[in-house]
């Protein structure tokens, strides 16, 4: 397998999360500087649909097309009208940042993680959360269907396949699984693969579980991050991925990716090829010869990889498979007559 450029699509600032239409012709963006833009893969024309009153983190296309809901780290969950470019709903999810926010594949629901990293003690434990580090709503109505509580910071959220099912780890590497509609915590273990002590230069957590995905049959839950580092200014854990049987007893571990294949940087997103087979995992290289990298599922090891020189945050495939989109931003550059250069992007890729 190969991994090649096709396209490269300039936006002002860096993506932090996309979501494709349904044919694949567009995507949305939301945006470091809160804005959430439209852009046409084709012609590379963006139009802005609407605006977070600081960083934009998560957006998601409705399954009728003509709705777009943003999170941002303003705690804010916006429902846009595609037609219109106008927002008719606003919920206020949180008091603190949206850090992650996932929809369910069949559109019913929209949940957010949140938390701030308060200590606790003097052993630099966090204090608890303030309020539900994680929130699910009714993307039709904007009505709070559930609440649940983790150890703050959250950081990442995802649905089960089936919708069934709501999961979501924090900066210490615990993961908990909920069902939605019961509210029951079903899973719940702890693992300090992604989580790193800093005794260099400053002394407490770094890393986390950064992207959650369900695998095929919502059997395995995938997890991606940045493995443990002791200096926590530097970002240079490893480049790590890891499966767990989440539905058995103590959560047993059954895949993970192979040191001799990755280099040291954090991971931030993970997306299926619709076939399944194999996987996406992308982010911020350290040290190493790649930010992107394809892996076979069934194996685990490494199919192909790419060096984007820049930050990844988010990735999709488009629907004929042969291409996917990712996501990110480079190096802002220097201050020029009052505004840096578009450093934004969207990586239009093809792998064979």
């Amino acid at each position: 397998m190969k991994i090649d450029e096709l396209k490269v699509i300039k936006l002002p600032t860096t993506v932090h999360d996309l979501a494709l239409v349904a044919d694949g012709t567009r995507l949305w963006a939301a945006c470091l500087d809160g804005g959430v833009y439209g852009v046409d893969l084709e012609t590379e024309e963006r139009v802005l649909l609407g605006e977070h009153t600081r960083y934009a983190s998560g957006v998601h296309a409705l399954p009728d097309g003509k709705t777009v809901i943003s999170a941002g780290y303003d705690g804010a969950l916006l429902w846009h009208d595609v037609e219109k470019r106008s927002c008719f709903r606003r919920v206020q999810a949180h008091e603190f940042w949206s850090w992650q926010s996932a929809l369910s594949l069949d559109g019913k629901w929209i949940a957010s993680s949140t938390g701030q990293y308060l200590c606790g003690g003097y052993k630099y434990e966090p204090a608890p959360e303030r309020e539900p580090s994680v929130k699910v709503y009714d993307t039709k109505t904007g009505e709070l269907k559930a609440s649940f509580e983790h150890v703050p910071p959250v950081q990442s959220v995802a649905f089960s396949r089936d919708g069934r099912y709501v999961a979501a780890g924090n900066l210490m590497g615990e993961i908990r699984v909920w069902e939605v509609e019961t509210q029951e915590l079903v899973s719940t273990w702890t693992t300090g693969d992604f989580t790193g002590w800093g005794i260099i230069k400053g002394h407490y957590y770094t890393g986390g579980v950064f992207s959650l995905a369900f695998g095929p049959g919502d059997d395995l839950l995938y997890l991606i991050g940045m493995g443990t580092t002791r200096d926590p200014a530097a970002g240079n854990g490893k480049q790590l991925w890891q499966a767990y049987a989440w539905k058995e007893e103590g959560a047993p571990k059954e895949a993970k990716s192979s040191g001799d294949e990755t280099g040291q940087g954090l991971m931030e997103a993970f997306a299926f090829h619709p076939s399944d087979d194999w996987f996406v995992m992308a982010g911020r290289l350290e040290s190493g010869q790649w930010n992107v990298a394809a892996f076979d599922r069934e194996s685990g090891n490494l199919r192909a990889s790419y060096n984007y020189k820049g930050r990844v945050c988010q990735g999709a495939f488009l629907p004929d498979g042969d291409r996917f989109v990712l996501g990110g931003g480079v190096s802002q550059g220097e201050l020029k007559e009052g505004k840096f250069r578009d450093y934004g992007r969207v990586w239009v890729s093809k792998a064979s």
